[in-house]
């Protein structure tokens, strides 16, 4: 069976790609197609971040000849810079390559500076796989790739939730804590309702700008309501989203957020931006609430709805968790995984034989 060799952040980095991938993991496409994980960068000094690379890069040179498939994923230039340094040789020796682009804003990406770099990759590539229809336009409007570009959801695993448990009166925020998030909005809106809703909280789960955050609450008179975890994995994030009311993710751009997933396989009704992938299945008042972003006087408005209407919540929870059990469900795209490794594959054999 042909073998993918998969290009990318390292396991041990915080974020959606890693979490992509590693959903892609549990897939029987993995072990069918042999699938190597070969990791380019980590969240750690530019020392630990060279280290990463090199090694990364030689691993890559090592075992490219004897792999079919070069599966690269990448997003914003630091990251497509790097895997310049890896695309070149599978062209070389004529492996079959595919682009999986995980970036939140064209203005950085295929719009910006970097417009050659993208070009580069995905004028050669022969998959392209962007994570909505918004973004699959964005390309084609670039680069005219058509028939090139194909679309494949980021996965979600679904959870089996404790019936059983009794959800607190919290907002969760789960996410790095930067202005493209929309964090500061989320405390703001916030704040014109915490007083009627006295007894609820916002938590927020992720590192970033913590500091400024708090100092946000404290001015506005709310630090009381407001709870900062830090960067949350395994049971520590369970618990958070096991224990949260109400999801809330203002961002400003996205690709497909994998926290808005993760708060759908909760069973959690979420509050967001029609940004990225989410306007391909938003239902509003059905699987989930949508405001504009830095609309902070209706995101208050959602907020209050929400809290007000346990109800509501119920029915907005129900929508959202069918989309896990469907297109977004890991064995769906996982199978859609599986598809393009074979028609590539079946792509090369007939290459070979024209």
């Amino acid at each position: 069976m042909p073998k993918v060799l998969i290009i990318a952040t390292s396991p041990k980095t915080r974020g959606g790609i890693t979490s992509v991938i590693k959903s892609h993991q549990k897939g029987d496409q993995w072990n069918t197609f042999h699938c190597k994980w070969i990791a380019t960068h980590i969240d750690r000094n530019f020392i630990w971040k060279f280290i990463y690379l090199i090694n990364g890069w030689l691993t890559y040179i090592i075992l490219l000849p004897f792999y079919d498939i070069v599966h690269i994923h990448t997003s914003e230039p630091p990251s497509a810079l790097r895997k310049c340094l890896f695309f070149p040789f599978a062209k070389l020796l004529r492996k079959k390559t595919i682009i999986h682009f995980h970036s939140f804003s064209p203005d950085s990406t295929i719009r910006g500076k970097y417009h050659r770099i993208y070009q580069y990759l995905f004028s050669h590539a022969d998959k392209v796989v962007v994570l909505s229809q918004l973004w699959k336009k964005y390309v084609n409007d670039t680069f005219q790739l058509h028939d090139k570009v194909e679309i494949i959801y980021n996965p979600c695993i679904i959870i089996e939730t404790n019936l059983k448990h009794t959800p607190q009166n919290y907002i969760l925020y789960a996410g790095t804590i930067n202005d493209r998030k929309g964090y500061a909005d989320l405390i703001i809106a916030f704040s014109k309702i915490a007083k009627k809703h006295i007894d609820w909280n916002i938590v927020f789960a992720g590192n970033g700008e913590i500091e400024k955050g708090k100092q946000i609450a404290a001015e506005l008179g709310i630090s009381s309501q407001v709870e900062w975890l830090g960067w949350v994995d395994g049971e520590f994030k369970t618990n958070a989203f096991q224990n949260a009311s109400i999801f809330c993710l203002p961002s400003y751009a996205e690709g497909f957020p994998m926290a808005v997933l993760d708060a759908w396989a909760y069973n959690l009704p979420v509050i967001t931006t029609p940004v990225g992938g989410i306007p391909d299945i938003a239902n509003e008042g059905e699987n989930l609430m949508l405001f504009i972003p830095g609309d902070i006087e209706s995101l208050a408005t959602k907020l209050d709805l929400l809290i007000s209407n346990k109800q509501l919540r119920i029915k907005i929870s129900k929508g959202g968790y069918q989309l896990v059990n469907s297109i977004f469900n890991i064995q769906t795209i996982n199978n859609k995984i599986e598809d393009l490794y074979l028609k590539l594959i079946t792509n090369k054999k007939d290459d070979s034989n024209s």
